[in-house]
């Protein structure tokens, strides 16, 4: 078939178009044709699976945007002179240069290499490309005067040159470059020759310094060829470009990815420049044009026709026919290469062509900012790799950056919106995100989003990456002046920026922005990713995941998280997050409602009532830039509240949000200038001091109610120089606030309040100047909270069995809350035994009380018993730590002693199972209290570790009874979570399955409708969709955090030895059940074990964790607990690395002692054999082949045994066998398990040159012996009559199988079995059988049947089947006897019977004897000889 199609252009010449060259398939390929060309673009939307099959009905509905419609032959060839239908005669003009033979490549002798790189340098025109220093323009000018003179040699130098750059040193011909029918023939010959040779990277991709400006040099070379060829016509006269399309194309679709990917480039390079020359004659027609218009308005009246106007349409006619062959060119060129390549398997390729394309747009966008180019743009955005998706970003923001073109891009932004905005919120790369953005920028300058996607957008004010935020910020500053403009409609002061209203505005504005996005974000965590599928629909799988986590990982940030990066992100942008004394007098205005005035007041004198000072009048204000007004100052009266005008009244969630605006501003204001080079931090600090001081009190009497905002303002002291209230003489102000903060500390439990007030009243306590105040007040303090302690148990003689109402219980839980807190931030020591010289009761009694409450299991007092346990242990560790810093008092550490161990009786008795009715929450609060104690008293408490001190007095140890009771607790909760884990899988099950059922359902009415299946759903289901109950996420995590918070006490207590780390086995049996963070925490006994092991040699632990844990772990697989050995297996390897410590490289520096590891396979071998067999003994089939998988839990383990641990853990799995009198199949599929751990083994044995010489020793004797013997046998093998081979004898019950032996010697000799690679597990060639039928036959009486170990061939017969047996016709035909000293050294296997021989007399007389005497050698041996025979 012909490879050119003859066409008529435009023009009026003709056009021949070329296939696009395809290499022959090949066996060796691995990727076919539709593999690499016609990817699946299942994730681009809309984007068609065939550009030859577009759909018709697809270009109906989007008639601006048809589907690729490439024609069927759309890679032109080079056109030629000839007409229609006839084939142009070779060219036979002169040729500059002589002609080159180009099938051959060239080999090293006659070849200049450049640099590293095995490329030819015989052409001039790559050598100028390679050189940096060379001027491409005289290169360029060169060329051309070649093409004037010798078209057809110049053409060939061109087209050799692209060969140069493929990394190819096939050069082309004058006659070859112009044979258009042969181009693909060519490239085959080349792509075949190529396929045989070593592959090194091309010139593009190479990182040769030679290659470094290669492409910088190519754009330019191309840009410069066009440009100077259109300037001497011989871009439209010549055959340059036709002949030069037809290769390019032509090698753009080749198999070879450094021809497919150096075509390509060539061509976007050559059609970028063709863009400049196409815009560039599309301005010439346009001034042409003008200037006829302008001579025929100037011969108007006049008849005929001027000669300039005859000039100048001959020009325009002429201009007309480049601009013809110019688009020609350019549609060519896209056709045949672009549409194909834009989807290429290469993600690079794919990324030059997304490049180009923005480069076409950007210089000729009269003929590609059309939806027919645009759509190639739009699907890409859905590209998988990271960088094809950057380039279709940015050549998006060249078009959006001109609003001359946003028209004419509209219905394209329509279209592909939605996905411009699932990328800036989802995308997983960072510079995607960023450069979408402010593509989405642009589009909303032009109206063209939504509220709701802008909202959408303005989220990520709050989005974790500092990047996002600093890039949507001047989105969100626009929204906010659009919202304080439309606040301040019809007012006076409008648009003076400087004016209160504006300010009040503003802050309104942006508090309730602020709000509403967080709404935003709290519906997309609660309802999930199901409000998002249309958009999750367009993403790729590897982006589905960072979506589905986007809003959780968000709602995952405090709320003053939150708003502190929101601050920081808008800076620079919005001036109503630095203006904190505007924030401070609108969160001092009363928005009750009460007063409001009209919303188009036409001034501020309605703001503020007569008769008061400036609420923040700071020197601040006079020293803010730009020469800004202060604000009006506002005003109060004793009588009255401040009005609020509507346009900045503030709800509640607006006020809160403001606050943590303020106290953000504020932070952000401090650090700022603190770490400004020269910044007055003093200064400032002092102006917002000067300036709290005065509203603060007031700000807590108008927030007081809202426990939120109260622990938003309470940070405020916190950034405050107290020493102020001493200098200005206002103590007052200062007891006061702490009165203010006191009153907080003693009638709120709000764990965020508490905290906020207890660290305000520590940056208090902290400030020397003011000591005696913060004594006094502190006292004050504590005497109130023990005041209300007693009245809380007044009237209750019996703490520990009395009953509490429903009242008493929460003021109990709250006044205890509030003591945890302030316990675990100072000192309460004295406070906890103070009892009035024994007039009343101690805290620590009635704490201690409360605590033996908990053996009563009430569930209402959890909360008080938990706190009174954390209260006690802490005022234990405060004393131990006032005791170790003040010195040694006998008497101290006596009733320190006293009070630890009764601490630890009561905690011990809460955590033992079965003694008290104790709930699980104050068991675990025991149990983390019980091993915080041990941990801190496990050593001795003094200073010097003194033997004579009486902190010695103080260690304890945990008793081993007390280690059990602390391992069952843990295995209780292990077991517990386990349950529940197991019931949210249920649940979620349940879930999808229903899911799926209401979805069929759907489908099934929506089919044919009927009006009796409308009723009857509109009856039964009520709707279409039905909602199921979802899951509690924060439910979940938090039993989660709590579980592996007591997981996490129990490790800190294995790691120092406080508990022995052989109860560690409990937890390691739970290994893959309960979750990723439980097994990283699992982790930390790994490394405890491999100290203790190798580093302590302390093996026998080892030995015993590993082995139980593994035995517990796979129980629960046999017990049904789990659904497969996964998780067994996932144990093993986790343990692995607890058997050798690896150096550089992955080598072994040091490694457990080897008795240890060969007994924790002995072991585990043991007790396995001894179940499978108890399972055989009773017929249970499923358990036994259930038991046989631990062999795979076994074979983990087997990473860092040794050729000599390997032999003796085979013989004893031997041994094992042999005594439970097992049979191990060699084809059945249950034993697959054991015949992988066997084969494991045998690969370890098999590198031990030692193990082979042994057995190369061993077979010397049997050869010997059998030498003899087999002389006065070989007499019996003659045919005297045709004989049926016997089968073998079965073997008596508890025998093994025969030895499979065939070259150990020869593996020896020749040393490749001691380093051959461990062959596939799938390959159990190698273990051979156990059954009867492999018994020893007797030697030389009748042909042996083939081994089940050795290599299968073809002609094979299948299982099951008969096999022939072979009748020898002559003595010749028995196996012959071999007298060399190596029997295998140099052997040619003619046929089974002589393999089958040499394997019988390599050992000796008997195989059963020689694996009698050395069992693992044999094997080791046979693995070897294996391996030997399957290589040849």
């Amino acid at each position: 078939m012909s490879a050119t199609e003859t066409t008529l252009r435009r023009s009026g010449r003709e056009r021949t178009q070329t296939k696009l060259f395809v290499s022959q398939p090949s066996a060796k390929r691995k990727r076919d044709d539709a593999s690499e060309d016609e990817r699946d673009d299942n994730d681009i939307e809309d984007d068609p699976s065939s550009d030859e099959t577009a759909s018709a009905d697809s270009d109906d509905e989007e008639p601006e945007f048809p589907d690729p419609k490439p024609k069927k032959k759309p890679a032109p060839a080079r056109p030629t002179k000839a007409t229609a239908g006839t084939k142009p005669p070779a060219a036979k003009k002169p040729r500059a240069a002589p002609v080159r033979r180009g099938r051959k490549l060239a080999t090293s002798e006659n070849a200049t290499t450049v640099k590293d790189a095995s490329i030819n340098d015989d052409n001039a025109l790559f050598n100028a490309l390679i050189n940096p220093s060379t001027a491409l323009e005289s290169t360029v000018q060169d060329f051309l005067d070649s093409l004037s003179t010798t078209p057809e040699a110049a053409s060939a130098d061109l087209v050799t040159c692209v060969f140069r750059l493929c990394g190819c040193n096939t050069s082309v011909n004058s006659d070859e470059v112009m044979d258009s029918d042969g181009i693909l023939d060519f490239l085959n010959d080349v792509v075949e020759e190529i396929k045989g040779t070593e592959a090194q990277a091309y010139p593009l991709i190479s990182k040769s310094p030679i290659f470094r400006k290669l492409r910088k040099s190519l754009s330019e070379f191309c840009d410069r060829l066009v440009k100077s060829a259109s300037e001497s016509d011989a871009l439209f006269t010549s055959e340059l470009m036709p002949t030069f399309q037809a290769w390019i194309v032509a090698m753009s679709s080749a198999h070879l990815r450094s021809f497919r990917h150096t075509a390509t480039v060539v061509a976007l390079e050559i059609e970028t420049a063709l863009c400049t020359i196409a815009a560039a004659i599309e301005k010439d027609a346009e001034t042409v044009g003008r200037q006829k218009d302008a001579e025929r308005k100037k011969r108007k009246g006049s008849g005929g026709v001027s000669e300039r106007e005859k000039t100048l349409n001959a020009k325009a006619a002429e201009i007309k026919g480049r601009k013809t062959k110019i688009s020609e060119y350019l549609q060519d060129f896209f056709d045949g290469v672009f549409v194909h390549r834009y989807r290429d398997a290469d993600a690079g390729i794919r990324a030059d062509c997304v490049r180009e394309m923005g480069q076409w747009l950007r210089r000729h966008p009269s003929h590609f900012l059309e939806g027919n180019y645009l759509r190639y743009v739009g699907w890409v955005l859905s590209d998988t790799n990271t960088n094809v998706r950057l380039e279709a970003v940015k050549s998006l923001q060249s078009l959006y950056a001109k609003p001359e073109y946003l028209i004419t891009i509209q219905h394209f932004t329509e279209r592909f919106k939605p996905r411009l905005i699932a990328i800036a919120t989802s995308d997983t790369d960072l510079a995607v995100r960023v450069a979408v953005i402010h593509v989405l920028r642009a589009i909303d300058a032009a109206s063209l989003l939504d509220e709701d996607q802008r909202s959408e957008l303005c989220v990520l004010i709050f989005d974790e990456e500092a990047r996002v935020r600093k890039a949507i910020s001047g989105f969100v500053k626009g929204i906010w002046e659009e919202t304080t403009k439309e606040r301040l409609v019809g007012r006076d002061d409008a648009d003076d920026e400087d004016s209160p209203a504006s300010k009040y505005a503003g802050a309104k504005a942006l508090a309730s922005l602020l709000v509403s996005w967080e709404r935003a974000l709290s519906r997309r965590a609660t309802t999930g990713a199901s409000d998002d599928t249309s958009q999750m629909s367009e993403l790729p799988d590897d982006q589905q995941t960072s979506h589905q986590t986007l809003a959780a990982s968000l709602s995952s940030l405090s709320q003053r998280g939150r708003t502190a990066l929101a601050v920081e992100a808008l800076w620079d942008e919005v001036d109503a997050v630095r203006d904190w004394e505007s924030l401070l007098e609108i969160l001092l205005l009363d928005h009750s409602g009460a007063g409001a005035v009209e919303k188009n007041a036409p001034s501020t004198s309605n703001m503020r009532k007569k008769g008061s000072s400036s609420v923040v009048a700071t020197p601040a204000k006079k020293r803010r830039a730009n020469g800004r007004a202060p604000a009006t100052p506002a005003k109060a009266n004793d009588d009255d509240e401040d009005e609020v005008d509507e346009a900045w009244r503030l709800e509640e969630d607006e006020e809160r949000a403001l606050v943590e605006v303020l106290l953000a501003c504020l932070q952000k204001t401090l650090a700022d200038e603190g770490s400004k080079k020269g910044g007055d931090l003093d200064s400032v600090q002092v102006d917002t001091t000067r300036a709290l001081i005065k509203v603060l009190p007031k700000l807590f009497t108008r927030h007081q109610t809202d426990p939120a905002r109260m622990a938003e303002l309470l940070k405020l002291p916190q950034l405050m120089r107290l020493d102020l209230f001493l200098e200005m003489r206002m103590m007052t102000a200062y007891e006061t606030l702490w009165d203010d903060i006191t009153k907080q500390i003693v009638t709120q439990t709000a764990p965020a309040l508490l905290s906020s007030a207890l660290s305000a009243m520590s940056h208090m306590l902290n400030t020397p100047l003011l000591s005696n105040t913060n004594a006094t007040k502190l006292l004050e303090l504590d005497e109130e909270l023990a005041e209300n302690l007693r009245e809380a148990v007044t009237g209750h003689a019996e703490l520990d069995t009395a009953s509490f109402s429903s009242e008493e219980i929460d003021s109990l839980s709250a006044i205890t809350t509030r003591l945890a807190r302030m316990a675990e931030r100072r000192d309460l020591t004295t406070w906890m035994e103070d009892d009035d010289s024994g007039k009343r009761s101690s805290a620590w009694d009635i704490l201690s009380a409360l605590m033996e409450r908990g053996r009563l299991g009430r569930k209402e007092e959890e909360l008080f018993v938990n706190n009174a346990i954390n209260l006690l242990a802490l005022h234990v560790a405060w004393r131990a730590s006032k005791l170790r810093q003040g010195g040694d008092d006998e008497a101290a550490v006596e009733r320190l002693q006293k009070q630890r161990d009764y601490l630890v009786e009561q905690l011990a008795a809460f955590v033992a199972a079965g003694q008290f009715n104790t709930t699980n929450e104050v068991k675990r609060t025991a149990f983390q209290s019980l091993i915080t104690l041990h941990i801190l008293f496990a050593r001795d408490q003094s200073p010097t570790g003194a033997a004579t001190s009486s902190l010695s007095k103080l260690v304890i140890t945990m008793d081993e009874r007390l280690q059990h009771q602390c391992a069952g607790f843990i295995q209780a909760e292990a077991e517990a979570f386990a349950e529940v884990i197991a019931e949210r899988e249920a649940a979620d099950e349940s879930v999808r399955a229903a899911s799926v059922s209401d979805d069929d359902q759907m489908d099934e009415d929506s089919v044919t409708p009927t009006k009796t299946s409308r009723k009857k759903n509109a009856t039964s289901n009520g709707a279409p969709h039905r909602k199921h109950p979802k899951r509690d996420v924060a439910a979940d995590l938090a039993n989660e955090y709590s579980f592996i918070s007591v997981i996490s006490y129990f490790i800190r207590a294995v790691t120092p030895g406080v508990i022995d780390p052989s109860h560690a086995s409990v937890l390691l049996a739970y290994h893959g059940r309960l979750g990723t963070q439980f097994d990283h925490c699992l982790s930390t006994i790994v490394v405890v074990l491999r100290e203790e092991g190798i580093y302590n040699k302390n093996g026998e632990l080892v030995e015993h964790v590993v082995g139980e844990a593994l035995r517990q772990s796979f129980t629960m697989f046999m017990d049904g607990q789990t659904d497969s050995v996964l998780e067994a297996v996932g144990l093993a390897k986790a343990l692995s690395p607890a058997f050798a410590i690896r150096g550089a490289h992955l080598s072994i520096v040091q490694r457990l002692a080897s008795d240890h590891v060969i007994a924790i396979h002995t072991t585990l071998l043991s007790w396995i054999v001894k179940r499978i067999a108890t399972y055989d003994a009773s017929g249970n089939k499923k358990k036994r082949a259930d038991s046989i998988e631990f062999f795979r839990v076994l074979h983990a383990l087997l990473n860092t045994v040794d050729s000599r641990e390997a032999m003796q853990i085979k013989s004893h799995l031997d041994k094992a066998l042999d005594d439970s009198k097992l049979e191990v199949p060699p084809t059945a599929k249950a034993w697959d398990a054991e015949r992988l751990y066997e084969k494991r083994l045998l690969g370890a044995m098999a590198k031990d040159k030692t193990i082979v010489a042994k057995g190369k020793a061993i077979a010397a004797e049997r050869r010997a012996a059998d030498e003899t013997e087999t002389e006065g046998e070989n007499a019996d093998l003659a045919p005297k009559k045709k004989r049926v081979a016997k089968p073998p004898k079965p073997r008596a019950q508890g025998t093994r199988r025969s030895t499979r032996v065939a070259g150990a010697a020869s593996s020896g000799e020749e040393g490749t079995g001691l380093t051959e690679p461990e062959e596939d597990d799938e390959d159990h060639d190698i273990f051979g059988s156990r059954t009867a039928s492999q018994a020893s036959p007797k030697k030389a009486t009748r042909p042996k049947p083939k081994p089940r170990y050795a290599p299968e061939s073809d002609n094979e017969p299948s299982e099951g089947a008969a096999t022939p047996t072979p009748a020898p016709s002559s003595p010749e035909a028995s196996p012959p006897t071999r007298k060399s000293s190596s029997p295998f050294k140099g052997r040619k296997r003619a046929r089974e019977d002589d393999d089958d021989d040499g394997e019988e007399a390599a050992f000796g007389t008997s195989p059963r004897q020689a694996r009698q005497s050395s069992p693992a050698i044999s094997e080791a041996s046979e693995v070897v000889s294996t391996r030997k025979r399957a290589r040849r």
